[in-house]
């Protein structure tokens, strides 16, 4: 009989009554430490640490110097992303059974909620007089003729390509004829609309050839002056970092003919190599909104296409309200097209 009690009180103290008693102190340990586990608060110290230090670097991008490598713009262009941490953490600190880290986890989580939070609601509305559609098609794009059709069916009035080819320019002119009666190529880019578009004029971007145009666009409900640009390209190395010098003198260049323009409306359309949080950009993005910061749905990034990382290819108004802006289906190239509505009657200028 005393051997019976004996087993039946061990197989009590380490069957499920136990474990059951193990889950209710962790989970009061979460919520005190004193009547759980003390090292609930000493665990996770440096996952905590690396937490802050996320946080600070999403606060304090701006400061971030561009003297080395343009670390700073190289940080702005994937700022996002930097949210991709936070579920991570939040799963070491649960395993880790860390009271602090999980504590200072909300901090990088509300930094990036209140930067970019609004990206995550659709804003998008209905109707728009306006519909503007750009892409950067590649030069080494194998099927200019279908890349032009698809653009040509997503609706766009007013269609700007960067990239141009020169074999490749007589297959999108061609193609884009039965659609759009209006245009003009400008060196490596081009404006294609369905209304009439005069003063057209190359833009000098400070790179020796044209990969900048503007033209104005007469629309029934007032005329729009219209840019195209392509910014040079960037690079990541990994003995010189982000290197962008050339795009950055061409985007000074760009914000000084816009900040120029005589036209209250202005639409710009192009692929940037740089995204809105890039402080490079600021010459024009400081002076022009984005449509799909103020009229999109989620992030819209647009490159690469086979697996979209960063939005670099832009539009961009001023004195125009926006309506909707979002991309189009992948075609031939390594960028995907953008779209947006805007209304230019309603606009702050009025007409």
């Amino acid at each position: 009989m005393a051997r019976q009690a004996y087993v039946t009180q061990t197989a009590g103290g380490s069957g499920p009554g136990r474990r059951g008693g193990r889950l209710r102190r962790l989970a009061h340990g979460l919520t005190d430490g004193r009547r759980g586990d003390a090292g609930i608060w000493r665990r996770g110290l440096l996952l905590a640490a690396f937490a802050l230090a996320l946080a600070l670097v999403m606060v304090v991008h701006a400061q971030i110097p561009n003297r080395i490598g343009n670390l700073g713009s190289l940080t702005e262009t994937f700022l996002p992303w930097a949210g991709l941490f936070v579920p991570v953490l939040l799963v070491l600190a649960l395993v880790r059974r860390s009271a602090t880290a999980l504590i200072a986890v909300l901090l990088p989580v509300t930094v990036w909620l209140n930067q970019f939070g609004g990206l995550l609601t659709d804003k998008t509305g209905t109707g728009g007089e306006l519909m503007v559609a750009t892409h950067n098609v590649n030069a080494d794009n194998p099927d200019p003729s279908g890349t032009a059709r698809e653009l040509a069916a997503s609706g766009a009035q007013v269609l700007a390509l960067e990239e141009l080819k020169s074999s490749a320019l007589p297959v999108y002119e061609r193609t884009l004829a039965p659609q759009y009666r209006y245009h003009s190529v400008q060196g490596t880019v081009g404006l294609w609309s369905k209304y009439p578009i005069s003063g057209v004029r190359a833009v000098d971007i400070k790179l020796g050839w044209t990969r900048a145009m503007r033209a104005t666009v007469g629309t029934p409900e007032g005329s729009v002056a219209v840019y195209v640009a392509h910014m040079p390209s960037v690079r990541v190395k990994l003995n010189s970092g982000f290197t962008a010098a050339r795009r950055d003198e061409s985007a000074d260049a760009l914000g000084e003919a816009i900040a120029g323009e005589q036209l209250p409306r202005v639409v710009l359309l192009g692929d940037l190599n740089g995204t809105m949080n890039d402080r490079s950009l600021n010459a024009v993005t400081s002076q022009m909104r984005s449509t799909q910061g103020a009229a999109g749905s989620g992030f819209g990034f647009s490159w690469p296409a086979s697996l979209p990382m960063a939005r670099i290819d832009q539009i961009m108004v001023r004195g125009v309200e926006p309506v909707s802006s979002w991309t189009l289906p992948r075609t031939g190239s390594d960028h995907l097209p953008i779209a947006a509505r805007v209304n230019v009657s309603t606009s702050e200028t009025g007409s």
